[in-house]
């Protein structure tokens, strides 16, 4: 058994939708896609006129060397929201199949996986935020199909040790597939479950230009997992998922002077994250820092949903994590600029006298 008899069998029968830019291509009389002939009226760069590639080969091939994966094994569409809704729609049955998360995590596993109807089992983090692997695989059963990983976690921070992640990977052989969210793992400075490909067919890494490389706005994520599973994806993957203008910008954050530069912004983001780290310990109402490895801090406040809304009152904006159980007054707080730091400092108030 391989990890891709673990997808719904209709989705491994299925015929996908053969798109105009799928079809023979090296042609440049382009009359297979009912394009207008005319360049768009409102001018910019690129021919906006045609259809983009649904996976662009320089695309996919610059992200695989970022990555150090194989072409074949990349996935790219609208950031990893889209591939967690692909995930979930390839390998759980409505009604039938599940999928596992430890919360408090990222919300979007369990937001894909009630739209499909895919039952959702929750193990919490431990008491540290660290993974529960005992009873993570305690509660597993036959439905599950998905198990969401994320590391650096979002919002707590902390890492899960690639040695724990190949634990349940070896553990959930033939079983379920064992999902990576890696988002923020340029801040970590530690290996990807990328690592893990070569011995475990049942694990996928999700990644991201979104944090590290500045392209929120372009949405442009990447999937890596055995190319079988890739090649299924791309199944049920919109015709056209990536803009030609975030393709290109993209393209762009990729070249070795862009990536040069965004190490050195990395660097730079570590050094304000670890200030305001000891900067926020000082302030009166601020209970505990918890230890980072994201772009982001978890700040433990008296009173947080009172400290939220004077912070906004001051034009500041952070997020309230505090609904989850176990982030009680609880705020997530980005690591900005240091004008940004400025202005959250002022607007926070008074700061605890040395002792």
């Amino acid at each position: 058994m391989s990890a891709i008899d673990l997808a719904r069998a209709e989705i491994r029968a299925l015929k996908p939708y053969s798109s105009a830019r799928m079809e023979a291509s090296g042609g440049s009389v382009l009359l297979n896609a009912n394009e207008s002939p005319w360049p768009s009226v409102m001018g910019g760069t690129g021919a906006l006129n045609r259809y983009p590639d649904p996976q662009p080969a320089e695309l996919i091939r610059r992200l695989a060397t970022l990555y150090g994966v194989a072409p074949e094994q990349v996935l790219v569409g609208r950031g990893s929201d889209e591939a967690i809704d692909l995930l979930v729609r390839a390998f759980c049955r409505a009604g039938q199949d599940a999928v596992v998360i430890s919360p408090p995590t990222f919300g979007m596993y369990s937001v894909s996986a009630g739209i499909q109807d895919a039952a959702i089992i929750d193990v919490p983090l431990r008491a540290d935020f660290s993974l529960d692997v005992d009873g993570l695989l305690a509660r597993l059963t036959a439905r599950v199909k998905l198990v969401f990983v994320c590391s650096p976690n979002n919002p707590t921070g902390n890492l899960v040790p690639l040695a724990m992640i190949e634990e349940l990977a070896a553990a959930l052989t033939d079983r379920a597939l064992v999902v990576v969210d890696e988002a923020y793992i340029e801040f970590a400075g530690t290996p990807s479950a990328t690592t893990l490909l070569a011995r475990h067919d049942n694990v996928v890494v999700l990644r991201t230009l979104s944090k590290a490389h500045a392209l929120a706005a372009a949405r442009v994520g990447t999937l890596i997992a055995h190319a079988e599973i890739v090649a299924l994806l791309r199944r049920i993957l919109p015709a056209y998922p990536l803009p030609a203008p975030c393709v290109e910008a993209a393209l762009a954050a990729l070249t070795q002077p862009a990536l040069t530069a965004t190490q050195v912004r990395v660097a730079s983001l570590l050094s304000a994250r670890a200030l305001l780290a000891e900067v926020l310990k000082t302030y009166t109402g601020v209970r505990e820092v918890f230890p980072s490895s994201a772009n982001f801090l978890l700040v433990r406040c008296t009173g947080a949903r009172n400290v939220y809304d004077r912070l906004l009152a001051a034009g500041v904006v952070v997020r309230d994590v505090s609904h989850h159980a176990a982030l009680a007054d609880c705020l997530r707080i980005s690591v900005g600029s240091d004008e940004d730091h400025r202005r959250l400092l002022a607007a926070l108030g008074r700061r605890e006298e040395a002792a």
